[in-house]
């Protein structure tokens, strides 16, 4: 398993989790040891225990959907998941109603249905799953599936994000900063990717950070840009890994010795050699490189082997996918 798979399948582990958390306490008691096996991830065993339950217990054929959709030790089958996410929805089981949506919205073992979609968003927020009523508003908004409307398609995602979704929040942003779905607005993308930056999504703390340091939709800050390019960086989110660097590279100099702090000479170096661990596009690859040898210059040596470490550190423990 590749290390963005193993980090996705993590964060799936984890929400299949807290669904069985929500779900009746009749519907979990059966469960227990299937669930203590999912955790442990030893998926050969889970899977067995959650298969005696699977014709009458929804949240069993829930899990069994995660099972297929996301790999969990054997080759990922959509629509086998997508069956049995059918099956759970029935009995209302929120993430099970999400999920057809998205099996419904993209034709995986059925042929696509657009209203049928829009419908099983609709409930699944209902149910308590917010940002499905903004998965239904991309689609009014993209217009391909559905009848194209807008404005309705941004009410649903303004909704699902006033309702603290930071999924919800992102695609918004993303929405206003694209002007593809959406009009572009850039005040409006940088207000929704700072809410979602302070409830912890990384994408949106990286692309808050870019847009404060261009001046995007407001006045550039510099200082913020570089606290929320450096926070999305602290929590191994890849992309972030240059602009950091670029950024304490550009620091503010000591105006006693008109050169970068030592704090932000070190900082500039380890971000550096983060980046160089996993950019692949060229021209990041060449600015590295410019970065390193310009530093390397002027940074004392016997301090590389200490900020190698940490970075080695780090690495181990964030891995992530390459930057292309």
């Amino acid at each position: 398993m590749t290390p963005h798979k193993l980090i996705l399948g993590c964060a799936m582990l984890a929400a299949c989790m807290a669904q069985a958390q929500e779900a009746p306490r009749d519907l979990r008691k059966p469960l227990v040891q299937a669930q203590q096996r999912l955790a442990a991830r030893d998926y050969a065993a889970a899977y067995r225990l959650y298969a005696r339950h699977a014709d009458t217990n929804p949240l069993a054929q829930f899990t069994l959907g995660m099972f297929e959709r996301e790999g969990w030790g054997r080759k990922a089958d959509p629509a086998a998941a997508c069956a049995w996410f059918d099956r759970a929805a029935r009995a209302d089981i929120p993430a099970a109603r999400q999920f057809v949506g998205d099996c419904l919205a993209q034709g995986i073992g059925r042929s696509v249905d657009g209203a049928a979609a829009v419908q099983s968003y609709r409930k699944a927020a209902q149910l308590g799953i917010a940002y499905a009523d903004c998965q239904a508003g991309a689609l009014y908004m993209a217009g391909t599936i559905v009848p194209k409307d807008v404005t309705l398609g941004l009410r649903l995602c303004a909704a699902a994000a006033q309702a603290e979704s930071p999924p919800a929040m992102l695609k918004l942003a993303d929405a206003y900063l694209e002007g593809v779905l959406a009009p572009q607005d850039l005040a409006l993308a940088r207000y929704w990717y700072d809410q979602a930056a302070q409830r912890h999504s990384h994408e949106a703390q990286f692309r808050l950070g870019m847009m404060l340091s261009e001046g995007q939709g407001g006045t550039a800050d510099p200082a913020r840009a570089r606290f929320w390019l450096e926070h999305a960086a602290m929590e191994g989110f890849a992309p972030a890994y240059l602009p950091t660097a670029i950024l304490y590279a550009n620091a503010p100099l000591d105006p006693a010795t008109g050169a970068l702090r030592p704090d932000d000479l070190a900082k500039v170096y380890m971000w550096n050699s983060a980046a160089k661990a996993y950019s692949l596009h060229p021209a990041q690859v060449a600015e590295i490189a410019r970065i390193d040898s310009l530093v390397l210059a002027v940074m004392p040596a016997p301090w590389k082997p200490e900020l190698d470490r940490r970075v080695a550190d780090h690495l181990a423990t964030y891995p992530a996918a390459p930057v292309r």
